[in-house]
């Protein structure tokens, strides 16, 4: 059986003008998260006030995913790695807390125990397969200062090695934003290498604690991890290398982040990497928006269209995802 868990958290990083496009402002975003795990769940809004969409309008990847959902039938998984606002979507709590902003000295204090928790969720959850998806606004940023304290390069000749939910990828801002952050940590980049916990707890997020941790147990007691979603995933995926555990991992990711970002480092942690297309280009509606840079990957997208792929629905998601779209427009409400 094959079963799709969405770790779903927050951080204060998401709150920094022009580091996210996961909502259409600041204080909506803290409801993106708990938002995209009843979209779903559901394929609706329970308890979320709105719709998450960027400022432009691109709707959220969680419709996307929702909608092979329904073409395709999975098993659902909610994780709380630090909601900040409540979910109508039943969820599974590992004890983790919403994020500070990264600049802060301690950001996650319960990153730790929160890993520990979410492995031996891994373990014992009874599934053949996971994908793996992840729902966190700011989410690439702390990415990047998680794979800077590994030691792992912040960027190769490819391109950058953390992607973006914008069109233009705000390279130099991040890269701000988790020097102050190792400043205000006094931990120096590498050094948190073959200690990844270190690494999400001071610059990290809670999401990539849950994920890493969960995967890395899932690994251990023989089930098959797909991680579904772009650099974030690259992310987790070096935390799960540096903590020991050396079993086969995929990364299932959008042609979207793939233009976007270097995916090439997922060579380097042993990580079979797909990335799948699903055809939004050349369209004349919302979706077009995916093909133009917005969003890109969340949610879990990867994951769900390559298992869209492999059951040869990928050619209905497109109709299939404005159709979660129309149904939960706020003109039609939940």
């Amino acid at each position: 059986m094959t079963r799709l868990v969405l770790v779903a958290g927050t951080t204060g990083t998401a709150r920094i003008d022009g580091i996210s496009a996961a909502g259409a402002d600041a204080d909506l975003r803290a409801h993106t998260p708990s938002a995209d795990a009843e979209l779903i769940e559901y394929g609706h809004l329970v308890r979320a006030p709105v719709v998450p969409v960027s400022p432009t309008g691109c709707p959220t990847p969680a419709a996307v995913t929702r909608a092979v959902r329904e073409r395709v039938g999975f098993e659902t998984l909610v994780v709380d790695a630090g909601l900040a606002k409540p979910t109508g979507a039943p969820t599974v709590g590992v004890g983790a807390k919403p994020g500070r902003d990264v600049r802060e000295a301690d950001p996650v204090p319960t990153a730790p125990g929160a890993w520990v928790a979410a492995r031996k969720l891994g373990r014992n959850l009874p599934d053949d397969e996971l994908v793996v998806g992840e729902t966190i606004p700011g989410g690439t940023t702390t990415a990047l200062g998680v794979l800077r304290a590994l030691g792992v390069d912040a960027a190769s000749e490819g391109g950058a090695v953390v992607s973006s939910s914008l069109p233009e990828n705000p390279l130099a801002l991040k890269r701000e934003v988790i020097e102050a952050a190792f400043e205000a940590s006094d931990l120096e980049p590498g050094e948190a290498a073959y200690r990844p916990e270190l690494a999400v707890r001071f610059v990290g997020d809670p999401v990539l604690a849950v994920v890493a941790g969960l995967t890395a147990g899932a690994l251990e007691s023989g089930t098959d991890v797909i991680l579904g979603g772009g650099t974030q995933l690259l992310a987790a995926a070096a935390l799960v290398r540096h903590a020991g555990v050396a079993d086969p991992l995929t990364l299932a990711s959008t042609s979207y982040v793939a233009a976007d970002a270097d995916l090439s480092l997922a060579a380097d942690l042993d990580c079979e990497t797909v990335v799948t297309d699903p055809g939004f280009g050349g369209r004349d509606d919302a979706l077009a928006r995916y093909a133009d840079g917005e969003a890109k990957e969340g949610a879990g997208m990867g994951g769900a269209l390559l298992l869209a792929e492999r059951t040869g629905a990928l050619d209905t998601v497109a109709d299939g995802t404005l159709e979660v779209v129309e149904r939960i427009s706020p003109r039609h409400g939940p």
